[in-house]
């Protein structure tokens, strides 16, 4: 029985994702839970992009301390000594080195010869030896690559010293058979990858991400590349969770396995797409909201007489349970952390006295208060780093037959305040206008989204919306019992991303 080691790329890959743009201590979140599903591989971002990028890297690796933590590069010198910078703190470190070696791109992107691609390929491994151990070589676009000529690159990085060689289906464009075929031949053709991680990266453009991945793994590729739901740049990457639970439903096909804490799905699914706004769909395989519910008749009927009729996963499995209430308007500080642990969070001081804080109010308003009510809470009071503005109070008057008009109070982070008014076509309307007014912000409304957290009339209210400013596409979060409260705390969330990615946000503390 193998076992395929776990390269997640949801920071990184991920948050390529149009829209998603993850804070540092999100991704620090996110991160630590990973390391708690017992990924080995951790890409926690390029450190080359920007300084936000270096910084989230450089907290990610001062934080985990037992999977490995990757920065992509360029196989350029200056990605690679920001990268190194990045990682300095690192318990475990390794750079991951890129370089296009398909035609089109040697054509189009790079106007490099073969022999260009294959010389810059070694320097840049060889240059990397210098900082890391650990140095994973990606062959952009491999597998539109000719076979003999991704043979020489592969063979040549390993020489120069890589440890990992990753062959891309980049643009999601290879069968599952193809694909395969291309690690069954690179075995054959290089002896040396039997030494080193073979791994597989997928994009999912026509929906074959996940089979194009386990296809791999049966040719002989050692390490899976993906992400936690799927989520990634255009249609997204293989999604780890179902290659996994693949593995381990068909171990008797497969004969591999991985080292994943399959109980630590749910959770680690449901926590990136409330930080990233990308709602999971109801119909996506093991974590979605209907991959364990019956409707049929007939299926109802066989899974009462025996579960296996109908289920090949049992929804324990990935971390699924009934929600219980063990918390109310009575329990105090130490039973709150000790269920905050319990679900999974690592906060600081500051941040736990936040959100018990927020849990009291919440007590007040809702008479039960589930595990997934704890979770949207507790989200929304971790800390964001810079906020320019935050949502002191909004104000409504509505009727059918008068035109909706809004109030809101912003309170900034030099401690003023600004109040602004708007009429719209509806209470939302309304109420983003008035935001528009005191933010002084233009912004054009992509998407809004409102799902329920939990059940009844006094569930929690869970929004997200995407706006966008000229280049820029960002998403914002908000929850409450009240949607209009939530819809307005989203927005403003939005517009101090929108500042943050701009440069312009000051510090305003906890929210």
């Amino acid at each position: 029985m193998r076992t395929i080691e776990i390269f997640d790329t949801t920071l990184r890959d991920g948050e390529q994702s149009p829209g998603v743009n993850i804070s540092t201590n999100e991704k620090v979140e996110i991160a630590l839970q990973l390391e708690k599903l017992g990924v080995t591989r951790i890409e926690a971002g390029f450190a080359a992009a920007s300084p936000g990028d270096q910084k989230s890297v450089a907290e990610v690796a001062k934080r985990v301390k037992n999977a490995t933590i990757v920065s992509l590069a360029r196989a350029v010198k200056d990605d690679m000594d920001k990268a190194y910078e990045a990682l300095r703190n690192a318990q475990n470190a390794s750079l991951h080195v890129f370089l296009a070696t398909s035609p089109i791109h040697r054509q189009f992107k790079l106007n490099m010869s073969k022999e260009q691609v294959l010389a810059r390929a070694v320097e840049a491994v060889t240059y990397a030896k210098k900082y890391f151990t650990e140095v994973q070589f990606s062959a952009e676009d491999a597998a539109r690559t000719e076979i003999d000529f991704l043979a020489q690159v592969v063979e040549a990085v390993i020489k120069a010293g890589a440890t990992t060689v990753n062959i891309p289906d980049t643009v999601g464009y290879m069968t599952p058979i193809q694909y395969g075929q291309i690690f069954s031949d690179l075995r054959r053709l290089v002896p040396a990858c039997e030494n080193i991680r073979l791994s597989c990266h997928c994009h999912d453009d026509l929906g074959m991400a996940v089979a194009n991945s386990l296809a791999a793994v049966e040719a002989g590729a050692t390490q899976v590349e993906g992400t936690i739901n799927g989520i990634g740049e255009r249609a997204g990457n293989a999604a780890l969770e179902e290659v996994a639970l693949a593995l381990e439903t068909r171990k008797d096909y497969y004969q591999a396995t991985t080292k994943l804490q399959l109980k630590e799905i749910a959770r680690t699914s449901q926590l990136v797409s409330r930080l990233t706004g990308m709602i999971v769909p109801g119909n996506k395989a093991v974590v979605g909201a209907n991959a364990f519910a019956h409707e049929s008749g007939i299926h109802q009927d066989g899974v009462l007489k025996e579960v296996t009729t109908y289920e090949i996963i049992r929804p324990e499995s990935v971390g699924f349970k009934s929600n219980k209430l063990v918390l109310g308007k009575h329990s105090g500080r130490h039973a709150f952390k000790e269920k905050l642990i319990e679900l999974g969070y690592h906060l600081e001081q500051e941040e736990v006295n936040a959100a018990f804080a927020a849990f009291k109010v919440l007590c007040d308003k809702k008479k039960e208060i589930s595990d997934d009510d704890i979770l949207a809470l507790v989200d929304t009071k971790m800390v964001r780093g810079q906020e320019a503005f935050r949502l002191e109070s909004v104000q409504l008057a509505y009727g059918n037959i008068s035109v909706p008009t809004a109030s809101v109070r912003l309170l900034r982070a030099d401690g003023t305040s600004s109040e602004e008014a708007a009429c719209g076509n509806g209470s939302v309307d309304s109420i983003y206008k008035a935001i528009d007014r005191a933010t002084g912000e233009e912004v054009t409304l992509v998407d809004y989204k409102i799902i329920s957290v939990t059940h009844g009339k006094d569930a929690l209210g869970e929004v997200f919306v995407r706006l966008q400013q000229g280049d820029l596409t960002v998403t914002g979060r908000g929850v409450s019992t009240d949607v209009l409260e939530a819809s307005a705390i989203a927005y403003v969330r939005a517009i101090n991303k929108i500042l943050e990615r701009r440069g312009e946000s000051v510090p305003v503390g906890v929210n």
